[in-house]
C-alpha cells in the first residue's frame, strides 16, 4: 500500500512521494542494478480491452491446394528435374517419360508442373517404369494454410463466422498472425469434446509448414476504457498478484503493489484495483524484481538523500535542526552540545526574574489591601 503525501516539506512542495507500509514494499536499487536487471517500464493507461477465448491447434494444408503429376502413357522415366522439397512454378518441365512404343529413338513426352508450389512427395526415379494409374509427384501450394483451432464444444456457441483471432506460431518467434474464422469442421471430436475452427492465414514467405503448432486468442468482444497492463508485468502467486511501480520521487526505486486482476487476453491483463492512471509499471525485469528485497540496493535514507540532496532520518522523514543536534551529540559520545547562542540563555533568565518580581509585588499589594 502506498500513501500519497501532498504538502510543504522543508520549504519545498512534494507531490506523490511514496511511503511504504513495511520494509518489503519498496525496492531501492542503484543505477547499475537497474541496468543489469534490464528494467523497462510503461505508463498505465485505459485501452480497448479484448475478451478472448484461448485455444490450441495446428497448421494444415488447404485440400484444394494439392495437385498430382501423372503420365498419359506407359513408359519409363528418362529425365527427372525436381525432387521432394523443391519449389516449382506452373509449366516447369519436371519429368520426361520414354514411351514403350517402338521407335528409333522411342517417342518421349514431357510432364510439366500443373501448378506452382512445393514438391511434397515424389515417387519417381530414373529408369523407373510408370503408368497412367500411378502418381509420380504431389505438388502443394503453401502460399496459404489453414490454422485449425480445437475449440471446446461448450464455447463454440460464442463464435460466428468472421470473428478475428490472433494466432501465435512458435516457428515465427514473438510474431502474432491475425486471421478470421472461415468455417467449422464437419464433425466434432468425441474423445476431446472439441470442434475445429478453421482460419485461413497467409504464408507467401513460405516460413510455415503443415503440422506446426499454433496458439489462438479468439476475440469474443471488446470493452473500452479498461485499465490494463502487459501480462509480463504481473508477478506473484495466484493468491497474491503484484506489480512493480516506479516511485514518483525516488530515482531507481520501485514499489511492490498488490493488485486485484480481472480478465486477461494474449497481451494484457485487466487491473480492477491497486493501480492508478499514469503509474509506470515495470515490464522487462519484473520477474527479477520479484526476487529482490529492499536490502538488495540502498536504504530509504540513502535513496532520499541522493534524490533531494540533503540528509534524512532512517525512517525517511525530513531531518530537523533538533535531529541534527541529537546526531552530533551521539557522535560526541552523548555529551550535550553547548549552545551556539548564549544570549538566548541570558534572555530567558531575565524574563523569568522579571516575572517573579512582578508576581511578588502583586501579592504584597493584595495583602495590604486586605488589611
Amino acid at each position: 500500500m502506498r500513501i500519497l503525501i501532498v504538502g510543504i516539506v522543508s520549504k519545498s512542495f512534494v507531490i506523490g512521494f511514496s511511503v511504504p507500509n513495511n520494509g518489503n514494499d519498496t525496492i531501492f536499487l542503484t543505477s547499475h542494478a537497474v541496468k543489469n536487471l534490464g528494467v523497462e517500464t510503461v505508463e498505465v493507461d485505459e485501452r480497448v480491452f479484448e475478451t478472448s477465448l484461448f485455444s490450441i491447434g495446428r497448421l494444415e494444408e488447404i485440400p484444394a491446394s494439392r495437385s498430382v503429376l501423372s503420365t498419359r502413357i506407359e513408359g519409363r522415366v528418362v529425365e527427372l528435374n525436381a525432387f521432394e522439397g523443391d519449389v516449382v512454378s506452373k509449366g516447369d518441365k519436371l519429368v520426361t517419360v520414354e514411351s514403350r512404343k517402338l521407335g528409333d529413338p522411342p517417342p518421349t513426352i514431357e510432364l510439366n508442373a500443373p501448378q506452382s508450389g512445393i514438391v511434397v512427395s515424389s515417387h519417381a526415379h530414373l529408369g523407373q517404369p510408370v503408368s497412367p494409374d500411378e502418381e509420380i509427384m504431389d505438388i502443394a501450394d503453401y502460399s496459404k494454410l489453414w490454422a485449425v483451432a480445437k475449440i471446446p464444444e461448450q464455447e463454440s456457441s460464442k463464435l460466428a463466422i468472421g470473428v478475428v483471432a490472433r494466432i501465435h506460431i512458435p516457428a515465427l518467434g514473438n510474431e502474432w498472425v491475425e486471421a478470421t474464422l472461415t468455417r467449422f469442421g464437419v464433425k466434432a471430436n468425441q474423445e476431446a469434446g472439441t470442434i475445429d475452427g478453421i482460419f485461413e492465414i497467409d504464408n507467401s514467405e513460405q516460413r510455415l509448414r503443415p503440422g506446426m503448432r499454433a496458439e489462438f486468442s479468439i476475440v469474443l468482444n471488446k470493452r473500452p476504457y479498461v485499465l490494463a497492463v502487459p501480462r509480463k508485468a504481473v508477478q506473484g502467486d495466484p493468491l497474491n498478484r503484484v506489480l512493480f511501480v516506479r516511485d514518483f520521487e525516488i530515482p531507481n526505486s520501485f514499489v511492490r503493489m498488490s493488485v486485484e486482476l480481472g480478465e486477461e487476453n494474449n497481451e494484457y491483463v485487466e487491473v480492477l484495483s491497486g493501480l492508478f492512471l499514469g503509474d509506470e509499471v515495470v515490464t522487462e525485469g519484473s520477474y527479477a524484481l520479484s526476487f529482490s528485497s529492499s536490502s538488495s540496493g540502498m536504504s530509504l535514507k540513502e535513496a532520499l538523500d541522493l534524490a533531494h540532496g540533503h540528509e534524512h532520518n532512517e525512517d525517511g522523514s525530513e531531518m530537523t535542526e533538533e535531529d541534527r543536534r541529537r546526531k552530533r551529540e551521539a557522535k560526541q559520545g552523548g555529551e550535550p552540545e553547548k549552545s551556539s547562542q548564549p544570549w538566548l540563555l541570558v534572555y530567558a533568565i531575565a524574563i523569568s526574574g522579571a516575572f517573579l518580581i512582578t508576581l511578588q509585588l502583586f501579592l504584597k499589594a493584595r495583602k495590604q489591601g486586605e488589611l
